[in-house]
Formats: structure tokens, sequence, C-alpha cells
């Protein structure tokens, strides 16, 4: 890996293209290093994630409102390649529009916040780079082991610039760091020179800039869309570079971009790691996934709060847990981000609020720890009930729950090194007899480092039981045995890496 060098130059500067960012990440995507095996087997499983939290939100609002989008923009075969236009959609059958397709999977995969994730410098999901780019690979003809290549840029570019670009800090949403990346994996999969990429790149960056208001306060069903619209501008930013149009320049550099007016300013100084030529994109290797469908800082909490009861005798029984002046507080010791973004450090009254949104509860600590530690468990849907959450016993405890940024969570969640990079904290719960119990959790049970580690049969198990009910048997089977296959695939197999369901509900009407 190179540290390059980022700042914001004055107009009269006159920085040489070679030497701005978005070149660089075009150098990247389009060389055409070889994809390890290591890496081949974890794009793999992160689109067997991915199909799995999709297949979980084909009935959910925004999943449906974002099919039918695309369902209202069906493709229109073209010569050559009449057979193969157009994308295909997770839930139902036919080709649509690559960019809808792209628009309705990324909402779906995002719908239940289930998936992977990487946190340094920014927040990410880079997951959220596999439905863009598979769907431009189905449109375009492209084969499995082209896919695999495209997806490992994605992978490599989002991770990249998180670790070295702090968007939050200035209140800009993660997706920035989306939008480039996936222009950038789909440059690679058509393998496109260069100077198209780097105009792409710049593109999809200057559409996807938005504020965190997504994130805070009373969080809407945008949240889910955020991302999807950022891989719907990524592919639209690369059809408009091959046909020759430019994107404003330098992008991250200039007096007047994005760094010198969202982020850190004219000071700003970055070093951005990127491969150098000739080096395999191994990024995701540094991502994980979710056991739990929620903020990925509440995984280690609620992995700590389930096991709480069978850890300490003090809070074995039920009763004492569902019978709240039993407990008189519960403090989370905890980094700065979780204190800070779903914690009470946020000072949004919503995190408190039993009848607050899913996508609310999903970024409040105080109610995903009650809730683990009352039922000793946390699911996708039962944990996130309006009936659940507005439970008497249930908002008393809650209202217990404090968190407080420690210094030293806060140290080892910014660390570079892997071994002691830590996503959890220390709990301390005092009884109403004086009684303290202490106890912490560095990691999630599924991370790398974790107690179970998620592995491919860990992907698979995780598919299938979010499928269960959703798809037929053999819709099941087909789709795991066809993705398992993912680097011998032909251009005609990869139109079925999606899965069918039988019936699902139609989605509303708007403007077309």
């Amino acid at each position: 890996m190179k540290l390059h060098p980022v700042r914001v130059y004055a107009s009269d500067e006159n920085l040489p293209r070679e030497q701005q960012l978005a070149w660089k990440i075009a150098e990247v995507a389009a060389d055409p290093v070889a994809v390890t095996d290591e890496v081949t087997d974890m794009i793999i499983n992160r689109i067997i994630d991915n199909a799995a939290v999709a297949t979980a939100s084909l009935t959910r609002a925004p999943a449906v409102a974002a099919r039918a989008q695309a369902e209202d923009r069906a493709a229109t075969p073209v010569a050559p390649v009449a057979t193969r236009a157009g994308s295909t959609v997770f839930g139902i059958e036919g080709r649509y529009q690559p960019e809808w397709a792209a628009w309705a999977n990324g909402v779906a995969v995002r719908e239940l916040d289930y998936h992977d994730t990487f946190l340094a410098a920014e927040y990410s999901h880079p997951g959220d780079n596999i439905p863009p780019i598979l769907a431009v690979a189905q449109h375009a003809g492209r084969t499995g082991a082209e896919l695999v290549r495209a997806i490992a840029t994605g992978y490599e570019i989002q991770i990249d610039l998180v670790k070295a670009i702090s968007l939050h800090a200035h209140k800009i949403d993660h997706v920035a760091h989306l939008g480039p990346s996936a222009a950038a994996g789909i440059g690679t999969l058509l393998g496109l020179p260069v100077e198209t990429i780097f105009q792409a790149v710049g593109q999809a960056l200057h559409t996807t800039t938005a504020t965190r208001q997504s994130r805070k306060g009373e969080i809407s069903t945008w949240k889910a869309h955020a991302p999807a619209f950022a891989g719907k501008m990524a592919v639209e930013a690369v059809d408009r570079a091959m046909r020759g149009q430019t994107s404003p320049t330098p992008i991250y550099e200039g007096e007047d971009g994005v760094i010198a007016w969202l982020l850190d300013g004219k000071s700003a100084a970055y070093e951005v790691p990127l491969p150098e030529k000739g080096e395999p994109k191994r990024a995701i290797l540094d991502s994980y996934t979710k056991e739990h469908s929620a903020e990925y800082q509440a995984q280690a909490w609620i992995d700590l709060a389930r096991a709480l009861g069978t850890k300490h005798p003090a809070l074995k029984s039920v009763p004492e847990l569902v019978e709240g002046p039993a407990i008189k507080s519960i403090v989370l010791h905890t980094s700065h981000h979780t204190h800070f973004v779903i914690g009470s450090g946020a000072n949004d009254p919503q995190k408190y609020d039993p009848t607050a949104s899913r996508e609310t509860l999903d970024h409040s600590i105080p109610y995903i720890f009650t809730v683990a530690l009352q039922d000793g468990e946390w699911h996708h849907e039962r944990s996130y009930a309006p009936e659940r959450a507005a439970r008497p016993d249930t908002v008393a405890l809650w209202n217990k729950v404090t968190t407080q940024e420690d210094a030293e969570w806060t140290r080892r969640y910014h660390s570079n090194d892997p071994a002691e990079k830590a996503f959890g904290g220390r709990v301390e719960i005092e009884l109403t007899d004086g009684t303290v119990i202490v106890d912490e959790i560095a990691v999630a049970d599924a991370h790398p480092l974790g107690a179970r580690p998620f592995a491919r049969q860990q992907y698979i198990a995780k598919f299938r039981a979010l499928a269960d009910g959703v798809l037929d048997d053999a819709e099941i089977e087909r789709f795991l045995e066809l993705v398992q296959r993912l680097p011998e695939l032909t251009a005609d197999e990869l139109a079925g890496l999606t899965v069918t369901a039988p019936a699902l509900p139609a989605g509303p009407k708007g403007l077309f």
C-alpha cells in the first residue's frame, strides 16, 4: 500500500490530474491485478449476506416502494445485447434498467441495517457497492470472474477512503465515499480507461454529498435509500463519462471542492492508502458483517447483554430484569462514536421514545441493550415491534440506561492495530441492593476476532434463516448453489444471481 497525500489547492496552483485523488482511484480501478482466492471467497460470502438481508426486507415498505419504481422501468433490449439487456431485481422476475435495479436492490439490502461494515476515520457498509456493480454486470453481459474483480475494487476504494477521510466529523453522510467506490468498481467491471473512470468518480462524488440528518433525531425511511441513491448515481455517472462528459475538477482538492467546503477546510491534510500497481485488492478482508439487525456499534453490546443473565447470578432471574425496580442504573462506558451517535450523548430524546420509528430504535443503544438484556436475544422483527418497545417494564429499564465516553475505548476504536481495535466497552449495572455488576466486551461474537467468527457456514445459515417463509426451498438451494460457483459463472448464469419470491405486495403508485 502507498499513502497518497491529499490537500486543498488554490485554482492558480493548477494541480495536474495525475496527482489528484480521483485520478489515483481510477488508476487502481484500471489495474488488471488478479483477485486472490481468499478475497474471492469473502466476496461470495458478502453476496450471500446481501441476498439474505434483502430477502428479509422484500415485504417492508421501503423495499416495496423502491421495487415498484424499478418495475415501472423495465429494460428495453437493444442490439447487439438484446438477450442480456437489463438487470434483475430482488424478489421479482424480469429485467429492468440497471440504475433502477441498483436502486431497488440497494434499498432492499440496506433496509434492515443488517449487512457488512467497516469503521475507521469514517463509517461504512461496503456491501452497498454490490447492488450497482452487479446490476451493471448483468446489463452488460459480464461474467462471474469479471464481477469478482469489480467488487474487489469497490470494497478496496471505499475502505481506503474510510481509513483516511472523516465525513461524519463535518456531518456529511458516509455514502459520499460510496459513490466514488461504486463508480470505480463499475469502471473495473467494464475495463474502462483511467480517464473515463476519473470523470465518473468525480461526478459520483459531486452528486452524493449530503448531510447526516438522515441519521439524526427522528430517523426516516431515507436511511435505507441513501446508499441506494449513491449506487444509482454511480451507474449514471459512469454512463455519462462513457459518453465523454466530464466532472468538476479537482473534485476533492479544488479550492471550492468537497474538502475545502464540506470537510476539513483549506488547511486539510490527509494520507489516503491505496494499493500500488500490481498489488492485490484485499480491503474486503478488513470488513466484518453483522449477526444482529442493528447499528454495528450495537453488535458487541447485544452479545454482552444476552450473555449477562447466565454469567452473573444476580441477573439470572428473568423477573429481576422484567421488574425494573431491581436495577438502579446501567452505564455503558464506550467510544466517542457509540456515545454521541447511538448513545445518550446524542441528546436525541427520540432515542428514549417508545413510539419512535424502527430506524430510530436501530440507532438507540439504550433501547437495544435493554431489550437484549431482558429477552436474552435480538431479532430483526420481534425486537423492534411497537408492542415490544412500548412494554412498561422495558420503558422503565430503558430510561435507566445511559452512555459515557471512555478515552481508552475511543482510542481502541480508532486503533489501526486489528488486535486491539474495539467496538464495545464496559458496562456497570447497579442494583437497588447496592450490588454492582461490571463486565466488558471488545468485539462482537461474529467479528473475525470474536467468540464465534462468521465463516461460509454462518453466512449460509443467515441466508436460510432470513429466507425461510419468504422463498421456496428450491429457490433457496438454487441461489446457494449458483453463488458458490461465482468465479466460473457465464454471463447468462449471472442473470440468476438474484432471488424470486412466490408472492409479494404490490407497490404504491407515485408520479409515474
